[in-house]
């Protein structure tokens, strides 16, 4: 196996892929490494889906080595280390790898354990999560076993998470099978977020509230969730405008978790991060702030997007067009990112608000309509035609 690659791409998820998709459509002898240690591949948007009883969580899911691009060499390993200066970067196993470029694109990172008490109850006691394959099922069980007079809480940290709207999503599915099961009235529902607004785009927000509104939740900003008790059922949140740290404690029946998040150990270790421990590239052409022939895109990039596959999806291109000029000696990066972010918003069974925005959060709009609205069509888009576009569009460069 070389060691040296033109293109050396550190992760396989949709960031990596795509690229390495793209790249090699577009120049197709171009020696393209791509380290990944998994050997499966996740289309994770449909996990709040799974959640809701709504779709198969298997088809979820797919062989890592089904998704490598023809003509990309994949190196089954974690990346560890990195030496810029050096233009290499050190494995787990110990391997060091050289390259001329390097695209960076390893995800986000689920700190579980930043939550006393949430690693030892996932998964029973009514404490649920979409944000692992092995745990969206049980939400649903989660929300057929809520019972009349029972509370149900679904959480958001005050970190950044890939999919800001997930939290919410599932939320809004859950209030909608307990009304349809005539529970909504005898139910309390919850939504407690360490975050100040329930969305940072003011004509989607506005619709949110009023679907809040319409299933009697509850909202609770500046609450982050610190630790769980299963057993007893209780929640510790840490009101984070208080002085002296005061906690609050809330009694759940079930808690959908959404966990804090952060860039990778092995990034915020790097000199590729920044004081955050995100990878510091210029949030227009993707490239690094230090390193020219270093670029990153997706989750643990400081871009001030939403973390999203569709940002994914609008950057990939960005990145790919700025890469090959710069191998092709320009000295000038010709695409710009704006920002663009997605996130189709679950409103209930068979309804979706589609919201598109920019870095300024000015909503861009892809539909002659007014995507604010709940609507059955984009329930659709949500459901069949994204999950079809990840795999036989997107993963292939060609979307």
């Amino acid at each position: 196996m070389s060691k040296h690659f033109q293109v050396l791409i550190i992760g396989g998820g949709n960031a990596g892929i795509s690229v390495a998709a793209k790249l090699l459509l577009k120049k197709e002898d171009l020696l393209v490494g791509i380290i990944e240690p998994s050997d499966k591949h996740y289309y994770q948007p449909a996990w709040t889906l799974v959640g809701g009883g709504t779709f198969n969580l298997q088809k979820t899911v797919r062989a890592e080595a089904s998704v490598i691009p023809k003509g990309a060499l994949w190196i089954k390993d974690a990346a560890k280390t990195f030496e810029p200066e050096n233009n290499q970067v050190t494995c787990a196993c110990g391997t060091v790898y050289t390259y001329d470029y390097l695209v960076v694109a390893p995800g986000i990172q689920l700190d579980w354990h930043k939550v006393k008490g949430l690693k030892e109850t996932l998964g029973k006691n009514g404490v649920c999560s979409n944000y692992a394959f092995d745990q969206a099922s049980y939400t649903y069980e989660c929300i057929k076993n809520i019972q009349q007079g029972e509370t149900a809480i679904f959480t958001s940290p005050s970190t950044p998470v890939k999919c800001g709207g997930a939290p919410q999503k599932i939320m809004y599915l859950a209030a909608d099978y307990f009304k349809r099961k005539g529970l909504l009235n005898d139910v309390s529902v919850s939504f407690v977020s360490g975050g100040g607004m329930i969305f940072g785009v003011k004509k989607y927000a506005d619709a949110l509230l009023k679907l809040v509104s319409s299933y009697n939740i509850n909202l609770n900003f500046k609450y982050d969730l610190i630790e769980i008790d299963g057993e007893k059922k209780l929640a510790t949140f840490k009101l984070m405008e208080s002085e002296g740290g005061k906690t609050v404690i809330m009694p759940f029946n079930m808690i959908h978790v959404t966990p804090p998040q952060s860039a990778p150990d092995f990034i915020k270790e790097s000199k590729l991060a920044n004081a955050a421990g995100w990878i510091d590239v210029n949030k227009n052409t993707l490239q690094h702030t230090q390193y020219a022939n270093i670029f990153a895109l997706g989750d643990a990039t400081n871009t001030p997007n939403a973390k999203t596959g569709a940002a994914i999806r609008k950057q990939a291109p960005v990145l790919v067009a700025n890469l090959l000029a710069l191998i092709n000696g320009s000295k000038v990066l010709p695409a710009q990112y704006n920002g663009y972010g997605s996130c189709p918003l679950v409103a209930g069974y068979g309804k979706l608000i589609l919201a598109e925005f920019d870095y300024s959060n000015t909503p861009v709009e892809t539909f002659p309509f007014n995507q604010a609205k709940p609507r059955w069509s984009m329930w659709l888009l949500k459901k069949y035609v994204l999950p079809w576009m990840y795999w036989n569009k997107i993963l292939k460069g060609t979307a």
